[in-house]
């Protein structure tokens, strides 16, 4: 009965602030992943419903007052305009009912469903724009260097690149962070379901890095290839599926960095 009780003041408190979020998922490319989210997060916690069943539930109040901060600190953000403040006080509130209901074994349980709803949070403003030009800008170097190495002309002028029958401008969304964060979600969950060992999780995620940065670089490089002998390839659908089978490579490199460090470690 708590448990209901507990879980119909979390939607009562963050409804209108979940239903922000699914708005932003439908309308922002960076963040169409949000909708995989709080399904996989429900999948694996179902999973663990057995281990969850033989803890005893201990009320830890510590989990009261965290959920209460959580709450203060929606308010806050709200006051305050700091969206990313007060989205995050959903994950800081239901940390501290499961803390409070469960005790601190039900939250050691969660504790990787409960890192997954992270990713249900969009980057703050301030760091998004601290993020994505240092991508714009290696995405469009490493293009130049390509091309120019292969025979066709470039001259670039920041995040654009000027060849002889094309224009391309490697804009914020051309930088990659979209890919990185989908496929850093990814990432973590098939560590999760491929490999029992926690570590794991941590090394491919950090694999994603390099590996979507790269994809990235060969998608703008791509795009300049398949633009200079027909423009139309560098717009439009054609472009789009390009970012989709890139991604595809990336998510194939990312299974393979797994297979190579097991086989390393079983050998």
């Amino acid at each position: 009965m708590n448990t209901q009780i507990t879980t119909f003041l979390l939607i009562a408190c963050y409804g209108p602030l979940l239903a922000g979020l699914a708005r932003q998922w439908a309308t922002d490319s960076d963040m169409s992943h949000g909708f995989l989210v709080l399904p996989v997060v429900a999948f694996v916690v179902w999973q663990r419903r057995a281990e969850l069943a033989a803890i005893q539930p201990r009320t830890n109040w510590w989990g009261f007052a965290i959920a209460a901060w959580g709450a203060v600190q929606m308010l806050l953000g709200t006051l305050a305009a700091q969206v990313f403040l007060a989205r995050t006080a959903f994950l800081v509130s239901v940390i501290g009912a499961v803390l409070f209901l469960g005790g601190a074994r039900a939250l050691k349980a969660l504790a990787f469903p409960m890192l997954l709803l992270l990713f249900l949070f969009p980057i703050p403003a301030t760091i998004y724009a601290q993020v994505t030009l240092p991508l714009q800008m290696f995405a469009s170097a490493t293009a130049e260097v390509v091309l120019n190495s292969i025979g066709i002309p470039v001259l670039r002028d920041g995040n654009i690149l000027e060849l002889p029958h094309e224009r391309l401008s490697v804009v914020e969304a051309c930088s990659g962070i979209r890919s990185l964060l989908s496929l850093s979600f990814l990432s973590l969950i098939y560590a999760y379901f491929f490999d029992k060992r926690v570590g794991m999780r941590w090394v491919l995620l950090a694999a994603t890095i390099p590996i979507a940065i790269a994809a990235n670089a060969a998608r703008v490089t791509l795009t300049g290839i398949l633009g200079e002998y027909r423009a139309g390839l560098a717009h439009g659908a054609f472009h789009l599926f390009e970012g989709w089978v890139l991604f595809g490579v990336a998510l194939v490199l990312m299974v393979t960095v797994h297979q190579c460090i097991s086989g390393q470690q079983s050998s």
